[in-house]
């Protein structure tokens, strides 16, 4: 079943190429979870269309399915290059080999981000701390956990 899912979902994103897959379940007793993003977000319409071209190509005589399909939360990690680059110019907490940062996501590459922020340093004369703008980069296949920061 999985494969079959998959293969429809693969059509739905041809039909609409700035939504694509974050991630699909399907469980032994058939409760198909897909969750998606989109370049520019996801709609409750975008929802309802991937779920439509998954479900209307299923047999529910021959299989007795339940499908949700969900777009990813403002709380859920990034996983996919798509999702860093759609958030360049927002805050992230990333955690990574190199450490754990957190700042603005400047620019990505096929193999890493940038990120952007600012420290507060001892004064190199005198007594006090100044700020000071730093930028880190850091290989994506040494990121363990990337969250966009909401800030109000």
């Amino acid at each position: 079943m999985r494969d079959i899912v998959s293969d429809l979902l693969d059509k739905a994103f041809e039909e609409r190429p700035d939504l694509f897959l974050i991630d699909l379940e399907v469980t032994p007793d058939l409760q198909i979870r897909v969750t998606i993003d989109g370049d520019q977000g996801v709609t409750v319409q975008d929802c309802i269309d991937v779920s439509r071209a998954v479900e209307h190509n299923l047999d529910r005589e021959n299989d007795d399915f339940s499908l949700e399909v969900l777009s990813a939360g403002v709380s859920e990690p990034l996983t996919r290059q798509r999702q860093y680059k759609k958030n360049i110019g927002r805050t992230i907490k990333v955690v990574s080999a190199q450490g754990d940062y957190e700042g603005v996501l400047e620019k990505m590459t096929e193999a890493d981000i940038t990120l952007a922020f600012t420290v507060r340093e001892k004064k190199p004369v005198g007594k006090g701390y100044v700020k000071v703008d730093k930028e880190v980069t850091l290989p994506i296949d040494q990121i363990t956990k990337a969250i966009v920061m909401i800030k109000f």
